[in-house]
C-alpha cells in the first residue's frame, strides 16, 4: 500500500477532509469523513470521485490556492490518528471563526 494521499473540500470554514490510498493490486481506496472506506478498480476512478464531490488534493495546494479557500497552508494539516476509528473523529475541522 503507498502512503495515503490527503484530499480536503471546504464548506464554509469547515474542512472535509478524505483520505485515498491506491493498493497493491492497482485498486484503490478512499476512507471518507462518515468513516466509509470506499472502494475503487483504480486510483484514476477515486480521483475523479473526489473531484466530482469538490475535493482538492491537499499536497496540490499552494498558498494562492489555500488563501482562495479561506485558510492558511500554515493552520492546515491532514489529521493524524492510531487507527481509523480515532481518525473518523478527525476527518471534519472547524477553522474558526475569521478575525
Amino acid at each position: 500500500m503507498t502512503d495515503a494521499q490527503w484530499w480536503l473540500a471546504m464548506l464554509g470554514r469547515t474542512v472535509v477532509w478524505a483520505r485515498l490510498r491506491v493498493l497493491e493490486a492497482g485498486t484503490a481506496e478512499v476512507f471518507d469523513s462518515d468513516g466509509n472506506t470506499l472502494h475503487y478498480d483504480s486510483e484514476d476512478t477515486a480521483r475523479g470521485m473526489l473531484l466530482d464531490a469538490d475535493f482538492v488534493a491537499f499536497d496540490g495546494l499552494d498558498a494562492d490556492d489555500a488563501l482562495e479557500r479561506g485558510f492558511t497552508l500554515d493552520e492546515l494539516a491532514p489529521p493524524q490518528a492510531d487507527d481509523d476509528v480515532q481518525l473518523r473523529e478527525r476527518m471534519v475541522q472547524s477553522l474558526g471563526a475569521r478575525a
